[in-house]
C-alpha cells in the first residue's frame, strides 16, 4: 500500500494493492499503522448513479473517514471545515473505484461527500468516532463559495442534503 500527502493538513490517498487471478481478487483496505489511526467501526452503503451523498460532518465528536470503493465508482470530495485552517473553505477531490484500488482518509474536522458514477455502487466507510445523530450537519453541495465541480447537473439528494447549510454558517 503506498501513501501520498495532499496540500491538506491529514488528508492521505492510499493507493492500495489487488492481488488477482481467475477466481477473482484480493485488496487490502487499510492497514491502520500506515495511517497511524485507530477505526471505531465500519459501515458501507449502496447507491444508484447519480446519487449525492454529503457534505457530512459532526459538530462533536468529528469523524475521521477512510473511504474505499468495493464496487463501482465515486466521485469524492472533502471541505476544509477546520476554522483555523490555512485550507479553510477549499476542497478536495478524487475519483476513487473497485477498479483503481485507491482510498482516501478524511481526517476529522471536514465536511465528506460523494457523487455515485456507475450502475451500482458499494462504499465502505471505516470511521474514527462513532455516528452521533444529533451532531451530524450538512453543508450545501453546490454552495457556490466551494466551486466544487460536480461531474452531474441534476444528482438525486436526500431531504436532509436539500436543506444543507452554506459555508456562512459553519
Amino acid at each position: 500500500m503506498k501513501i501520498k500527502k495532499t496540500k491538506f493538513k491529514g488528508l492521505i490517498i492510499l493507493n492500495g494493492v489487488k492481488h488477482e487471478d481467475k477466481r477473482g481478487y484480493l485488496r487490502e483496505l487499510v492497514i491502520e499503522k500506515i495511517i497511524n489511526r485507530k477505526f471505531k467501526f465500519q459501515i458501507s452503503s449502496v447507491s444508484k448513479k447519480n446519487v449525492l451523498r454529503g457534505l457530512h460532518f459532526q459538530i462533536r465528536k468529528p469523524q475521521g473517514k477512510l473511504i474505499s470503493v468495493l464496487k463501482g465508482e465515486i466521485f469524492d470530495v472533502a471541505v476544509d471545515i477546520r476554522k483555523n485552517s490555512k485550507t479553510f473553505g477549499k476542497h478536495f477531490s478524487i475519483r476513487l473505484s473497485d477498479k483503481n484500488c485507491t482510498s482516501l482518509f478524511v481526517p476529522p474536522g471536514f465536511a465528506h461527500g460523494f457523487l455515485t458514477l456507475k450502475k451500482e455502487n458499494i462504499i465502505c466507510y471505516s470511521l474514527t468516532e462513532y455516528r452521533s445523530p444529533k451532531d451530524e450537519r450538512s453543508l450545501k453541495y453546490n454552495d457556490p463559495k466551494l466551486k466544487i465541480k460536480w461531474p452531474t447537473k441534476k444528482p438525486h439528494i436526500s431531504i436532509k442534503d436539500k436543506n444543507a447549510n452554506s459555508l456562512d454558517f459553519i
